[in-house]
């Protein structure tokens, strides 16, 4: 655990004569501020900030964030996990900016019967059943990689080569593209991964060359996630790349520079909201959390990761006044409310989706969250 921060609106008592004060809704929330995903992490943490800016408190309750760096460690999202909820006694836990790290929080989220709401995409067979702890925010990787191979499939692309990440989320986009591929009749010629902090990947994309592939998806993530396309570029590819809704941030694109020109990825509508139909379900949600994050960032964005933690926040706070109808925070009672009204949120419109969770779905959204857009002169641009 690298670095604690405390912010929202301050735990104020108001001591008054024959009543008692009300007590404060304490949200714990893990993201990598530091580490191979901070890219990811910090906006993150500017998301939720934005999120607090736009609604602060529910039902008159109070509401304080307390925020933990893991520094992109999978054994510090567990620690930090476990002391918000034995030491801070939060009613939630909110985060990480990773797979393997969510997946250690919800370890104790599910031992601690306490709800989280995750940020990352969870592999299936996650644990937390019969009792649901946990939900998801993002997409799902098999509703948003489906939308590339429909693309793949329109522009007459026969095989593709896969790279990415050599931990659980390379995986759910290897596997998600797989299923999706044999169902377009695309054929996945390669299964290259390499780690996140790796600094080369020169020999696998050696074996992806060599293939002849007629596309290229890159199962990367964030800043990393930039890596195969330098090499690519160095070795002379020049076929179309692909990639998930992990790449959709400015850290890639920064990074990438020429050799991102042209990818296509699919993402939530919030990335390019000004180019939405109006009837577009979720573009006044969008433009609420574009205004939102420069009133408390005090910059504007375009990037896909700081509206998951503002969706995140519009389903807490939704669920929160459903179950401040049952229970007090800080109680288990009010924990059990809570959980049970997180797995059962109706069409509460985010910037990134309509959510809809029930018991048995961790996932909440539908086809609505997503868009294939394509990257042009540093800048995503929608694909209709």
């Amino acid at each position: 655990m690298k670095k604690i921060m405390v912010w929202g609106l301050a735990a104020v008592l108001s001591i008054l004569v024959g009543s008692a004060a009300k007590a404060e809704i304490k949200v714990g929330f893990i993201t990598s501020l530091s580490g191979p995903g901070a890219s990811i992490g910090i906006p993150y943490s500017k998301g939720l900030k934005a999120a607090l800016a736009y609604i602060s408190e529910v039902s008159g309750e109070k509401v304080r964030i307390i925020e933990l760096d893991d520094a992109s460690d999978t054994s510090a999202a567990a620690r930090d996990a476990r002391k918000l909820v034995d030491e801070d006694k939060v009613d939630v836990l909110i985060g990480t900016s990773g797979v393997p790290g969510s997946l250690a929080m919800i370890q104790v989220a599910v031992e601690q019967k306490t709800p989280m709401i995750g940020l990352t995409p969870l592999p299936p067979g996650t644990p937390g059943d019969p009792t649901p702890w946990i939900i998801s925010i993002p997409q799902s990787p098999s509703l948003m990689v489906e939308a590339v191979v429909e693309h793949m499939k329109a522009k007459g692309i026969k095989n593709v080569a896969y790279i990415g990440f050599s931990d659980s989320w390379g995986d759910l986009v290897y596997n998600s593209l797989i299923g999706a591929a044999k169902k377009a009749d695309i054929n996945v010629v390669t299964n290259e991964r390499y780690a996140r902090p790796d600094t080369s990947v020169t020999g696998q994309v050696l074996k992806i060359v060599a293939t002849h592939p007629d596309a290229v998806m890159d199962g990367g993530s964030g800043t990393p996630g930039a890596l195969p396309l330098l090499a690519l570029a160095e070795r002379g590819y020049k076929g179309p790349i692909f990639g998930s809704h992990a790449l959709i941030n400015a850290d890639f694109v920064r990074v990438g520079g020429k050799a991102a020109e042209g990818i296509i990825c699919p993402t939530g509508p919030v990335v390019v909201a000004e180019q939405l139909p109006d009837s577009a379900p979720t573009k006044k949600a969008a433009l609420d959390f574009r205004a939102a994050y420069e009133k408390a960032n005090g910059a504007s964005t375009t990037d896909a990761f700081s509206p998951y933690a503002f969706d995140a926040w519009l389903v807490l706070m939704d669920s929160a006044k459903r179950a401040l109808a049952k229970a007090k925070p800080g109680t288990q009672d009010f924990r059990n409310a809570l959980r049970e009204a997180i797995v059962n949120t109706k069409e509460v419109v985010g910037a990134h989706a309509v959510y809809n969770f029930t018991p048995a779905s961790r996932s909440g959204v539908d086809a609505r969250a997503r868009v294939v857009v394509q990257l042009e002169n540093g800048n995503w641009k929608l694909i209709k």
